[in-house]
């Protein structure tokens, strides 16, 4: 059976998002779960691999928590050619000199792009112009021109590079920026253009990438552990699932932090009842009450 909760799964090179997804539907399926609710939690282009989170049962509640958690990339760079796609699969419109490129200069590159900064998303990307995904319509051949959008970017640094031909790059962001993009803008800062030729997705949040064929599931305590806890007595989750307000009592610290000077995502609290994840609480002006209740807990 596919288990409430969040799963840790490998997307590998060649797969979409939804692929995986779909091998979960399927295996919900043959267990007689005909409309298990699965989702995921921060889509991976079909040219890249690593970590993906499959939301299943009463977890997919918490997807909108994955956004704004750091995510951490190692991205080869090939220097020389833009393409259309920003990654190896377009096609060139722009081509350069990356013979004067040195690891000083990469390194000085970085600089402009940490923090808080726009960053114009690629034609390619799932972004929604008039409710449609922009991808589809740039492989319609329609101009496809989208606003630039705020992006964070925690850290950067090379880990190695083969000059001038490519570089490899780790770095850690918020959800929401596309490294497709950031490869773009280094190749024109740099005067030689720029294309992403691999991306490997390392860890999200508190989790690492489990590896091709592996898979990890996560319940109770182990779920968002970068929300502060409030452990509920028997009376107290009976009010909860009732709808009513209880006692603000005592929190617990996060279990996992995240990176310092990391944008707070302004995390709920966890309601723990007998080793399971019940709900998620905010306070208000009688107590803490759940805006979100995760029935049967997790």
């Amino acid at each position: 059976m596919v288990l409430p909760g969040l799963y840790l799964t490998h997307k590998r090179v060649g797969e979409s998002s939804f692929d995986v997804v779909r091998r979960f539907k399927g295996r919900a399926y043959e267990a007689g779960q005909r409309k298990w609710p699965l989702g995921h939690g921060g889509t991976l282009d079909p040219f890249a691999e690593g970590l993906l989170l499959v939301l299943s049962g009463q977890g997919t509640r918490l997807m909108e928590l994955m956004h704004p958690l750091p995510k951490t990339y190692r991205a080869t760079v090939v220097w020389g050619v833009e393409t259309d796609t920003c990654d190896l699969q377009g096609l060139s419109v722009a081509e350069g000199d990356a013979s004067g490129l040195d690891p000083d200069r990469l390194e000085a590159a970085l600089g402009p792009f940490l923090g808080w900064h726009d960053q114009v998303p690629p034609a390619t990307s799932a972004k929604k112009i008039g409710g449609e995904a922009a991808y589809k319509k740039a492989h319609r051949g329609e101009e496809v021109v989208l606003p630039p959008s705020r992006v964070y970017l925690q850290g950067a640094r090379w880990l190695s590079h083969d000059l001038p031909r490519a570089s490899v790059l780790e770095l850690t962001c918020r959800g929401g920026f596309y490294v497709r993009s950031l490869t773009r803008d280094l190749g024109r800062a740099l005067g030689c253009g720029a294309h992403l030729e691999a991306l490997n997705r390392t860890a999200i949040g508190p989790w690492a990438d489990p590896g091709p064929e592996n898979e990890v599931h996560l319940v109770g305590e182990a779920l968002v552990p970068w929300c502060p806890a409030r452990r509920l007595t028997d009376d107290e989750a009976d009010h909860l699932a009732h709808g009513r307000a209880i006692p603000v009592g005592v929190f617990e610290a996060p279990a996992w932090s995240l990176p310092e000077g990391f944008p707070d995502p302004g995390a709920p609290l966890r309601a723990l009842h007998q080793g399971r994840l019940v709900a998620l609480l905010r306070p208000s002006e009688d107590g803490l009450r759940t805006f979100a209740n995760l029935r049967g807990g997790l």
